[in-house]
């Protein structure tokens, strides 16, 4: 699952049974959790029972599945269940069966075969824009909007990096704080460390941050949070370059093109028009294509030189050259490293001790430092092996952990076993599924990121055991 679909995913999962209910009445919902959210074999699953017409025993999917695909099978499986897809049916007399669940069954089915007059997948416009927008030119729109985006996170730490045809509403800046991108200390905006992760992200995934930052900040704003995601999704399954009718919209719906056209995610020539556009950014919300053609706005593409090659080199000594003229990539940058040079197309400086401390005090941490002079290191860096110097990289990591000598994880701690053997069962299938973190023999307890697989487990084994 990639990085934006896992963020998507955590939400929805977070929801009660009553708001899927509600979801899954849109065909365009349906469609898009089932595009965007579900593994190979639970979409394999869900195409195999949409026709059945009855429940399907335990027993009948699970030999599907070879022996040695448990895992795979349990996952896929899980995740179902946990998205309100599928569930398991207990009549008297009859062996335990899945069924998948209304409205989920009804609208897949509609989206997939068409027909109904739900216009969950938008109403094009029927009469020509005499303005019409050119593809070329929502990409340039939506490219600026979130460049600007990224710009006033990044030239927090120094001038602003906004550019001036690009207007930042108080509700955009407002929203980055509260999600935590940035932060106020005394009268001046810095980026955090989640801010500085959320730059590492490919744009997608930022994406999906921002509209989740949006969808929990929607009671403040009097919007109806699943009218709020059901549109987002709408938004995915829309056409590049259409023009669709406001007619159908809800009220929360245009408020919502208002807002979302400050992050560049739809275009309306005023915000009296009649029709909007989609632009790159909301098309591909429910699918896995890049965002953007233009590799300036992705990070993974765009913080790099226009030819598309890294552009940072670093020496043995600490000192850095960067071979761009981007004032994005040169403020990015600066926010870990002491810049003393500028030519005209390149920056030169070096990472100290006090530049590293400084990052570290706005919660960036060592490994995201790594991470970014890796990636967009010079095509020369990358014929060394490893890219970076070492000594550069074991003191970058030195110099965090001068303040820093505990790292924390979030999870679930199981413990209490009746026997040995109820222990080294669940704790093998807490390491097989990849949540396990920590264990000890002796006590019988082991630590996990995830449970609901692991109690899922619990729940179905023959014997009693004891967890918390």
């Amino acid at each position: 699952m990639s990085g934006s679909s896992l963020r998507s995913f955590e939400y929805l999962e977070s929801l009660p049974g009553t708001v899927f209910n509600r979801l899954y009445q849109q065909p365009s919902t349906a469609l898009a959790i089932f595009r965007r959210m579900l593994t190979h074999l639970a979409k394999t699953f869900v195409m195999a029972m949409l026709y059945i017409g009855h429940p399907l025993p335990v027993a009948d999917l699970e030999s599907w599945v070879r022996p040695d695909s448990r895992r795979e099978r349990d996952q896929a499986i899980n995740l179902l269940e946990r998205l309100h897809i599928l569930r398991v049916t207990a009549d008297p007399g009859k062996p335990r069966a899945y069924t998948i669940t209304n409205p989920f069954l009804g609208s897949l089915r509609l989206a997939l075969t068409g027909g109904g007059n739900h216009n969950s997948f938008g109403v094009p416009c029927n009469t020509p824009d005499k303005n019409p927008i050119s593809v070329a030119e929502l990409d340039e729109y939506a490219r600026r909007q979130w460049e600007g985006v990224l710009g006033y996170m990044v030239g927090s730490a120094g001038a602003s990096l906004v550019d001036e045809g690009v207007r930042l509403s108080d509700g955009v800046k407002k929203l980055l704080k509260d999600g935590g991108l940035v932060k106020q200390r005394l009268s001046k905006t810095e980026i955090t460390q989640e801010g500085f992760a959320f730059i590492l992200q490919e744009v997608n995934a930022q994406v999906w941050t921002v509209l989740i930052y949006y969808l929990d900040s929607a009671e403040e704003m009097n919007m109806d949070s699943v009218d709020v995601l059901s549109f987002l999704f709408m938004l995915g399954s829309l056409e590049l370059g259409q023009d669709y009718s406001k007619a159908t919209l809800t009220p929360t719906q245009l408020q919502m093109l208002d807002d979302l056209s400050d992050f560049g995610i739809v275009y309306q020539h005023s915000v009296t028009s009649s029709r909007f556009y989609p632009t790159r950014l909301a098309t591909t919300l429910t699918s896995d294509s890049g965002a953007l053609r233009s590799a300036s706005v992705s990070f993974d593409n765009a913080l790099r030189s226009p030819d598309g090659k890294g552009f940072i080199v670093i020496e043995t000594n600490y000192r850095v050259y960067a071979y761009t003229t981007s004032q994005l990539q040169i403020a990015i940058l600066q926010l870990f490293t002491r810049l003393s040079t500028r030519y005209p197309n390149m920056v030169a400086g070096k990472i100290t001790r006090e530049s590293i401390r400084h990052a570290v005090g706005m919660g960036i941490t060592s490994e995201q430092i790594i991470s970014f002079l890796t990636t967009h290191a010079h095509p020369q860096m990358r014929k060394n092996n490893p890219i970076l110097p070492a000594t550069v990289v074991d003191q970058i990591r030195l110099w965090q952990i001068e303040g820093e000598r505990m790292k924390a994880t979030p999870g679930f701690l199981f413990k209490d076993f009746l026997t040995a053997a109820d222990y080294e069962a669940c704790s093998k299938y807490a390491e097989e599924i990849g949540v396990s973190v920590w264990k000890n023999e002796n006590r019988r307890m082991f630590f996990v990121t995830r449970y609901e697989q692991v109690a899922a487990y619990l729940k179905n084994r023959p014997k009693k055991i004891t967890g918390s």
